[in-house]
């Protein structure tokens, strides 16, 4: 027969069970958390009889007609069996016994307590006992030696120890197993076992495999594993005879290996896939019985079809049977192959298994039987029965092979990696539902404790801030097992019952009116989950794969369905995050979504059912948000993952828990994160996962750190260092842009921060000559921080870095004009929509952006003209073109000019070591390119800025030199161009232009003139520049503009019109009237100030070095002369 998998009974209430079986084996007897022993005939039996030892039974054990139990009352009682009269009280402990065990003969007995103390007792005399100390934590299991020479146990301290019960001494102790602080968080209860008869090898279950040491030389002989063992195993239990050896997982497995050949003989799965936590072997059949911690009892029948003599009778008895039903056989066993035709089985059956080639499993062992307990799998028995008859024929044959041959009726055996039992929902900063004493939330708002013992039902509420709301009290009638705390309230739900439906209640402690609380029951059948509360809303997710969103005060919002069971919730804001499973995980892995959604104003989804990234084999611990809004998730291997806005919303890990962790077993429990300053708030547990509620947890503050290479060196550090600013920094743009008021301090501290790290490792790789590395640094800098850089590279005498620096400077400053033109592009459309008749005012609208940026250049530049000072050739590019105050009518017109100006403002910034070799190239060069500039705005006056933008740096370039060499002494910098030869270019090309006719223009402006529209004060200044020349003979360009403005802004309203209107028509105009000029009259201040400030600020982005005062006079003299 093949071996079977009964269904299981429920025997006792949640919690640990024990079993074992009779001396003659007639009855199985189990004790549970419910205080009872209940005695089974079979495990139909459908009355067992039950004995009350107390509140709870931790253990039993039976032997010679008594019956042994741990007792909560911390004793060892002794009962008669079968009646299960009281029969006195062998020994007590200061805690309750964990685990208790008969010696071979019933004798003696031996007690594990959680008062770290292992006893053996006389049964005969109880007074006689003996007492063995060493263990630092609870005892979790025992095993006596069958010669009864030693004691094994095994703790909460991480130890297995071996004692000479003689004389109570500790003969070997092995660090073996995970520490922790109480069985119930023991990760398993580490049931051990000796081998029956000689005692030779004890076996200990260690993680995922059973390791087997030898008795005296206490060596590791080996271990048994098998890949069906994906969890750790929890209990082992050898047979009778010592030739099997079973173990059970905490997940609910089942394998039983032989020992001479180490093969593993039997897999099974246990039904829904709960921790075994007992099991035992019948004294005389290959029978296995065991329990869960749900209460369960179960049967394994027929272990690895151990032959005996009548097997052979009935099996061929049942095939003759069976042969009377061969059409329904046939019928039932379709193409079935012909079992003469399978491979023979070896002698020894029980060496016969081959790894590839597993003969049962659970799932296999579901496919044989089944359902039906009355029903049989006819072509199973066939194959069988005609195995054992080939068995008796090849008895000399030696070579192992699987007991079952492959047969239509019996599906292939699946051989991949087994489903990952699904994570159950939790609460983030709450600790597991069965603890009297727990924390039903801790988050950065407060703590609530809940109190669920004999006297007390009872809810406790603290805030940290006592400013927010008082300690609160609440009576905890219905049971309430989730919580969720926020500023404005308090949530608790709590499962359904038979008689009432799942409730969802909200104490609004902020609301102003005198209702403060609220409920909602759920639909019939819907449980809630999980809840979560943020800023007026509250939602909870239910069984029905619903999540139902509540205002605060209690109003029914939207519902939408979730992909899948719900593992845990979060809020913070508007801002909703729900984890659930979106799939069955493998091999360990869980498989999880994450949706994130904005119930604000407009509501919308930001991540989609993204897959949720968790370290290998580990589960969610923790989700939430950091005080600024980024969400975040912790998982059970300690890593901490925060949402990457900058990268498109991407999970990056921030920390790793486990690196600050001393021992193996030690977690920390994450209760909040900040994010400036950076800090992680956690709770530190020793040797568990949780802390306790008391006494009071004592919060720790973690750094960030994330998984960068190499930061032990100076450059990892640095690196790291950088992008955690910048991950931890982009808050303050989502922020922003949600409409939040935020420090503008914090935020230039970030950048300054980020920027000196960037210098800093800019100056590393100078030193090291890696000015590839330099250039992709500076990528990252902003336009002041390049400047400097290029300061540092000259300074380091690296022209061809400074130079290539330069370039990047150019093109920097012309995306900033372009991110400036988008603004303004906006300002238009808003402007349309105004009457025409305001748009003079467009000036004083459109300047201001530009401002910071060329103060910040005003800057720069004041640093660096100590660093080299001479004469620069841009000031006068700019006379060749328009004036730049020009304000084009429409934005898509100002485009290219404005994008010129701040490029050029900072190529005349960038230029110092680059002296052209052709003393007259440069100004001839600029005029040119900035003729084909113009040409090219108008050309392409519809297209957006951005695209024009991405043409500018190619068509800046000539204005660059070419360097030479190295040793360019510094009087060349400043032979390189004179005010003469620049005079005499500008000279030769208004001949070449032939625009004698004109009066007062500029060549550039000239070929630009049919081109551009300008301002009516930029035809007003061109007229009447020459006039305040006269009158002030030494003002520099800057100051020429800036008295042509306040002159400008004398004129009545009417001439400013009508300059305005003469410049949209594109005609100028030499009659007498325009020429006038008014004294200064009083007029509107804060719009001179305003145009003062303009034409300041625009010379300067214009004008990056003061030019010689004489040179200045010179050109304006030349430039202006009347023709």
């Amino acid at each position: 027969m093949p071996s079977a998998q009964k269904p299981m009974r429920y025997g006792h209430t949640e919690g640990h069970t024990d079993v074992c079986f009779s001396d003659t084996g007639s009855c199985i007897v189990t004790c549970g958390s419910d205080g009872d022993v209940r005695i089974w005939e079979n495990l139909d039996d459908d009355d067992p009889t039950s004995i009350n030892v107390g509140e709870k039974a931790y253990s039993c054990a039976l032997k010679n007609g008594r019956l042994i139990t741990a007792v909560s009352n911390n004793t060892v009682q002794i009962h008669t069996f079968p009646e299960g009269a009281p029969d006195g009280i062998l020994t007590r402990f200061t805690m309750n016994a964990n685990h208790v065990i008969f010696n071979s003969d019933g004798t003696k007995i031996a007690a594990g307590s959680s008062d770290f103390m292992v006893k053996v007792v006389e049964m005969a005399d109880s007074s006689k006992q003996k007492t063995f100390r060493g263990h630092d934590a609870p005892v979790l299991s025992l095993s006596f030696d069958p010669r009864e020479v030693y004691l094994a146990s095994a703790s909460c301290d991480g130890s297995v120890r071996v004692w000479k019960i003689a004389d109570q001494t500790c003969t070997t102790s092995w660090p073996l197993l995970q520490k922790c602080n109480d069985v119930i968080n023991a990760k398993s209860i580490c049931r051990l076992g000796w081998q029956p008869g000689s005692g030779k090898l004890l076996a200990i279950p260690v993680d995922k495999v059973v390791k087997l040491y030898r008795r005296e030389t206490w060596d590791s002989q080996f271990d048994l594993s098998d890949t069906f063992i994906t969890q750790t195993v929890n209990v082992v239990a050898w047979s009778p005879c010592g030739q099997y050896l079973a173990a059970g997982s905490v997940d609910g497995c089942i394998v039983v290996w032989h020992m001479e050949s180490q093969n593993c003989i039997e897999r099974m799965k246990h039904e829904k896939n709960y921790t075994i936590c007992g099991l035992a072997w019948h004294p005389k059949d290959m029978q296995i019985a065991y329990t869960d911690t749900e209460g369960n009892l179960g049967l394994l029948e027929n272990i690895g079809d151990e032959k005996k003599p009548n097997d052979k009778v009935t099996s061929t008895a049942t095939k003759d049977y069976n042969d009377l039903f061969d059409g329904d056989d046939d019928y039932l066993s379709g193409d079935m192959v012909d079992p003469q035709s399978s491979p023979k089985t070896g002698a020894n059956e029980d060496d016969a298994d081959d790894d590839d080639l597993k003969p049962t499993s659970g799932h296999f062992r579901r496919t044989i039987i089944d359902d039906d307990d009355n029903s049989l799998d006819i072509g199973m028995i066939k194959a069988n029965s005609n195995l054992l008859e080939k068995e008796d024929d090849d008895d000399d044959q030696t070579g192992g092979f699987s007991a079952l041959p492959p047969s239509s009726t019996q599906q292939p055996f699946y051989d991949g990696p087994m489903p990952t039992p699904k994570q159950k929902p939790f609460q983030s900063g709450s600790t597991p539902g069965h603890l009297m004493h727990r924390f039903m939330v801790w988050n950065s708002v407060g703590i609530i404790r809940c109190y669920n013992d004999e006297q007390d039902n009872a809810i406790d509420i603290e805030f940290h801030d006592t400013s927010i709301h008082h300690a609160t009290h609440l009576p905890n009638s219905l049971n309430h097992t989730m919580a969720d705390l926020s500023t404005e309230a308090i949530l608790l739900a709590c499962e359904s019952t038979e008689e009432l439906a799942s409730k969802l209640h909200c104490i609004h402690f902020s609301s102003w009116d005198a209702n403060k609380e609220w409920t909602v029951d759920m639909p019939k059948d819907e449980d809630i989950e999980a809840i979560c509360l943020g800023q007026g809303w509250a939602a909870c997710a239910t069984s029905a794969l619903l999540v139902r969103v509540f205002t605060v005060g209690g109003v029914q919002k939207e519902i939408f369905s979730l992909p899948g069971p719900v593992v845990s919730m979060a809020g913070h804001g508007e801002q909703l995050m729900v984890i659930y499973h979106r799939g069955t995980g493998f091999g360990g892995d869980q498989c999880l979504g994450v949706q994130l959604m904005e119930l604000g104003k407009k509501k919308k989804q930001i991540l989609h059912g993204d897959p949720l990234s968790l370290t290998k084999k580990s589960y969610l611990t923790w989700v939430g948000f950091s005080a600024e809004g980024t969400p975040c998730y912790v998982d059970s291997e300690g890593i901490v993952r925060m949402l990457n806005r900058g990268l498109g919303n991407t999970w990056i890990p921030v920390c790793n828990t486990r690196e600050h962790c001393k021992g193996k077993s030690d977690h920390y429990w994450v209760v909040g994160i900040h994010e400036n300053p950076q800090q992680l708030r956690c709770i530190p547990c020793k040797g568990a996962r949780f802390p306790p509620t008391l006494p009071r947890p004592a919060v720790a503050i973690l750094s960030f750190k994330l998984p960068y290479c190499q930061v032990t060196t100076e450059k990892g550090q640095m690196e790291e260092q950088y992008w955690r600013s910048v991950v931890f920094h982009n808050h303050v743009d989502y922020l922003s842009k949600n409409g939040y008021e935020l420090d503008e301090s914090a935020k230039s501290q970030a950048v300054k921060e980020q920027q000196e790290l960037l210098m800093k490792l800019f100056a590393l790789s100078c030193k090291l000559e890696r000015e590839f590395r330099c250039v992709e640094l500076a990528d990252l800098m902003t336009q002041n921080v390049v400047n400097l850089a290029i300061k540092y590279a000259s300074r380091s005498r690296r022209l061809n870095l400074a130079q290539r620096l330069s370039e990047m400077a150019v093109e920097k400053a012309s995306e900033l004009a372009a991110a400036l033109e988008d603004e303004e592009d906006e300002e238009e459309d808003f402007r349309k929509h105004l009457n025409a008749g305001y748009s003079n005012s467009a000036t004083e609208w459109r300047q201001q952006p530009d401002r910071n940026a060329q103060q910040d250049q005003e800057m720069e530049d004041a640093e660096e003209t100590d660093a080299y000072e001479e004469v620069d050739e841009t000031p006068e590019v700019h006379k060749e073109r328009p004036n730049p105050f020009s304000k084009a009518v429409t934005s898509a017109e100002v485009t290219t000019p404005k994008s010129v100006l701040i490029a050029s403002s900072s190529q005349g910034r960038v230029n110092p070591f680059k002296v052209s070799s052709n003393k007259k190239d440069p100004v001839v060069h600029s005029a040119n390119i900035l003729d084909t500039m113009s040409k090219y705005s108008k050309k392409n006056c519809s297209s957006s800025s951005r695209a024009v933008n991405k043409q500018s740096p190619p068509v800046i370039k000539p204005l660059i030199p070419k360097p030479k060499t190295k040793q360019t002494s510094a009087a060349s910098f400043f032979q390189a161009r004179t005010p003469n030869s620049s005079e005499k270019t500008v000279e030769e090309r208004e001949e070449k232009s032939g625009s004698e006719s004109c009066e007062v223009k500029l060549t550039a402006q000239e070929n630009t003139e049919n081109r551009r529209p300008k301002t009516g004060f930029q035809m007003w200044l061109e007229e009447n520049r020459a006039n305040i020349l006269k009158d002030n003979p030494d003002l520099n360009e800057a100051e020429v503009i800036k008295e042509g403005m306040s002159r400008f802004r004398m004129l009545s309203s009417e001439e400013r019109t009508a300059w305005t209107e003469k410049a949209k028509g594109g005609t100028v105009n030499d009659s007498a009237e325009d020429k006038k000029r008014k004294r200064p009259t009083a007029d509107e201040d804060e719009v001179k100030k305003n145009e003062e400030q303009k034409s300041e600020d625009s010379n300067l982005s214009k004008k990056t070095k003061p030019l010689d005062q004489s040179t200045n006079v010179r050109l304006s003299a030349f430039v202006f002369k009347q023709s």
